[in-house]
């Protein structure tokens, strides 16, 4: 096994996988988070309200009813997954390399 002499790893040792799962429930609870943390923000301080850019984010969110407020929770985890299941794939097939 030779060395490489740059990064001091052996030249033989597989590439770090990111796994999809993790990747997504990560990324999707990351972005639940913050979408729960912007509509406190927004019902806190209206004046500085953002909800504008999330009508154009979050298809058929209107601000804010209970049907919508749901809706922006699972469309916020479902962008982490796509994230995920677009992203996981190609950065193990590139570290492979």
């Amino acid at each position: 096994m030779a060395e490489n002499v740059h990064t001091g790893t052996s030249k033989s040792a597989a590439a770090p996988r990111i796994p999809i799962y993790a990747l997504g429930n990560s990324l999707g609870l990351f972005l639940l988070i913050t979408y729960l943390l912007c509509v406190a923000f927004d019902l806190v301080f209206p004046g500085q309200a953002m909800y504008e850019s999330w009508l154009q984010l979050l298809p058929g969110f209107t601000w804010l009813t209970w049907p919508s407020f749901l809706l922006g929770l699972v469309l916020s985890y479902a962008y982490g997954w796509y994230i995920a299941l677009v992203f996981a794939p190609l950065y193990n097939l590139f570290a492979a390399r």
